[in-house]
């Protein structure tokens, strides 16, 4: 029997949710690869990710276990999965897919990513993980995008932000946006550090 990790990596661009997909024998794949001997899960999903796309320090979560006895048509292989979230769909190396609009994929990988986006639709709920798909400093405008793509379904707009801005821990960035066409808006950014007190004193995170 064979252990792999493979990497579900999510992005935001333009008006979809993406994902990072490589090419492996012609075929469209999830990044991963098997897990040598004295290598960790954590360690080997880094490696790969970072060998097989270009992504370090990225936030990276184990997922689940895929080991389906048939899953590989070669050899008895257990997969473990993870998810990944970056800011910007262009910082790797393969191709980004909408991820309702996925090409056909290797092996069990099209569940596999099936079961990411679940668990991502539910973890934003309840933790502040979608800040991980954003740049540092954000729009209001930007964030509420980032929700709305991720649990498909519109926001509304001052409801949102009057919420977010009664949280505590997204501040006022001092600036403005550059270059934009339209009237620059106000850039935020995500205090860890604010959200943890929060947390130690019993706050619940709920945006939506």
């Amino acid at each position: 029997m064979r252990l792999s990790v493979d990497c579900v990596v999510f992005g935001t661009g333009g008006e979809a949710l993406r994902v990072l997909l490589v090419e492996h024998d012609g075929v469209w794949a999830l990044p991963g690869g098997l897990v040598p001997d004295g290598e960790s899960l954590d360690e080997a999903a880094r490696r790969e990710l970072a060998d097989r796309t270009g992504l370090t320090r990225v936030y990276l979560e184990q997922l689940y276990t895929f080991g389906e006895a048939d899953r590989h048509p070669l050899e008895r292989t257990v997969t473990v999965a993870y998810y990944a979230l970056v800011n910007a769909v262009g910082a790797a190396r393969g191709a980004w897919f909408d991820v309702h609009e996925l090409p056909d994929l290797a092996l069990d990988h099209a569940h596999i990513v099936a079961v990411a986006l679940n668990r991502l639709k539910g973890k934003v709920r309840y933790q502040p993980i979608g800040f991980e798909l954003l740049p540092e400093k954000f729009t209001l405008s930007q964030l509420q995008k980032v929700y709305e793509l991720v649990l498909e379904r519109d926001l509304d707009k001052r409801n949102f932000r009057k919420k977010v801005l009664s949280f505590g821990f997204i501040h006022d960035a001092g600036e403005t946006q550059r270059a934009v066409a339209h009237r620059a808006a106000r850039l935020y950014r995500f205090d860890e550090s604010s959200y943890r007190a929060l947390v130690s004193r019993g706050f619940d995170f709920e945006l939506v």
